[in-house]
Formats: C-alpha cells, structure tokens, sequence
C-alpha cells in the first residue's frame, strides 16, 4: 500500500508540474512573440543584447517543452497502469527513483547499460525498437517505422 500511496503522490506532483509548465510555457511564447514584434530601437549592442536574450528564452521553452511531453507519457502510463515499471526489463523502478525524476522509464541498472554503452546492441532481446510511439500528447497511437518509411 506504501507504493500506492507514494505513486499517487507522484500523480498529483506530475498534474501540479505539468500545469506550471503549461502555464509557463504560454507565457514564454507570448513574450518571444512580443519580443519579435517590438520596434527595434538603438545601436547594434542592443539588437545583440535583445537577440541573445530571444536565444536564452527560446531555448529555456524548448526544454520546457521535453520535460511537459515526459510528463505527458508519464501520466498516459499511470492511466494504462504501467507507470513504474522499466520499459526494457519490465522490473519495478524504485520509489525512490521515480522520486528523483517522476518521468523515468528505466531501472538504474537499464538506465546505466544504455549509458556506458550508447544504447542497447539489441542483444536483450525484449523491447521492439521497430516501434515507436508519436509522442502526441493528443493521442496514444503507435507507429510502425516501415509505415512510415513506405510514405516517404
């Protein structure tokens, strides 16, 4: 019951952080937009001062954005009730892990295999990376590489 009970907490951590970023994220683009459209006043060190800061702001959206699409796959696998659980070997992923960083979709030891060897070699045998998942928030449905392949 322990488990429940911490996975419910992460539940309502991943809603409350997923409506920050929102949030933010709105407010970010609307100030880039805004940013765009102001009259450009000044000399040459203010455009550069202005750009850089567009850059810095663009980029801080950007990881915004991956961490709100982790999020978002997180809160999809605890609907389908395999939140929790290593997308590789299938073992329960720690508590505490997921504590550490709610989104994650590997153990430690598979986590770490993929790491120091760059990805797996296949050799595992029980993930079908012939198959990917869209990443659409909007929808769950899965993709098949040949299928895409054939359309290009």
């Amino acid at each position: 019951m322990a488990r429940q009970d911490a996975l419910l907490r992460l539940h309502k951590n991943l809603i409350a952080r997923r409506t920050e970023l929102r949030k933010r994220l709105g407010l970010d683009l609307a100030e880039l937009g805004h940013t765009k459209h102001s009259s450009a006043s000044g000399d040459v060190a203010d455009a550069a001062f202005d750009a850089s800061g567009e850059e810095i702001a663009s980029t801080l959206a950007e990881l915004e954005a991956k961490e709100l699409a982790q999020i978002e796959r997180a809160l999809r696998r605890l609907k389908a009730g395999t939140y929790g659980k290593c997308e590789v070997c299938s073992l329960t992923i720690p508590v505490t892990r997921l504590n550490a960083l709610p989104f994650s979709t590997f153990c430690v030891k598979c986590q770490r295999e993929m790491e120091s060897e760059g990805g797996w070699n296949g050799a595992n045998g029980h993930t079908d990376w012939g198959r990917i998942a869209d990443g659409s928030p909007m929808e769950d449905r899965e993709v098949n590489i040949s299928d895409l392949e054939r359309s290009a």
